[in-house]
């Protein structure tokens, strides 16, 4: 009988032992184990990431971001705050416009030919119909402060009377008979010499004579 036969002890301890005998091994497999992958998907995400950065390089005051300039975003800020921020002076004394003018410049976009669906269009009486009903004093309501998707019309390039005279402008269009709304009338200036004037005579007469 063989030696091996004998005594197969040494071969069965062989056959069970794993690849990794001493801590030298262990380090190895763990470094390629667990933190190989982890640096191969940090590679990954970085070369993904980059991938997004706008071309070129830019510095300073006017560096892009995500492709648009510093120029561009400023322009953009200043639109959203403009009606919030915006102080506008007016010619008091410039004449009204009428209300084709108004609707031409303003509300032909939406109310003109195509339009937007659900807007009463220029000329459709079957639309201006239930609207000429409730009035040009709501519908110029409407008009200013909005109704429905429509934004408000107040507070732009026209003023009250002229967002009005449109307002009529188009429901006449539809078979309505409102006048154009006049310019309203000009306030007496406070301090108008005449009228105080004679307010002080009669003042004078109104008090009792002293004893």
């Amino acid at each position: 009988m063989s030696e091996s036969a004998q005594n197969p002890a040494p071969a069965t301890e062989e056959a069970h032992t794993g690849p990794i005998k001493n801590p030298k091994q262990l380090m190895l497999a763990v470094l390629f184990g667990f933190v190989a992958p982890i640096l191969i998907i940090a590679g990954l995400v970085f070369f993904v990431v980059s991938g997004l950065k706008p071309s070129g390089a830019a510095t300073g005051d006017n560096m892009n971001l995500y492709g648009v300039s510093q120029d561009a975003r400023d322009r953009d800020v200043a639109e959203r705050i403009r009606k919030v921020g915006m102080v506008e002076i007016r010619d008091a004394n410039r004449p009204l416009a009428n209300g084709e003018t108004v609707f031409k410049t303003q509300c032909a976009a939406c109310h003109g030919s195509p339009g937007i669906p659900g807007a009463p269009h220029f000329g459709d009486a079957a639309a201006w119909a239930p609207r000429i009903g409730q009035g040009l004093a709501t519908l110029t309501e409407h008009a200013l402060k909005g109704k429905g998707a429509m934004p408000p019309q107040g507070g732009g390039d026209f003023s009250d009377v002229e967002i009005s005279r449109a307002a009529a402008y188009m429901a006449n269009s539809g078979g309505a008979k409102f006048e154009e709304p006049a310019a309203p009338a000009a306030a007496a200036p406070v301090g108008d010499a005449s009228a105080t004037s004679a307010a002080a005579p009669a003042a004078a007469g109104a008090m009792p004579a002293k004893q």
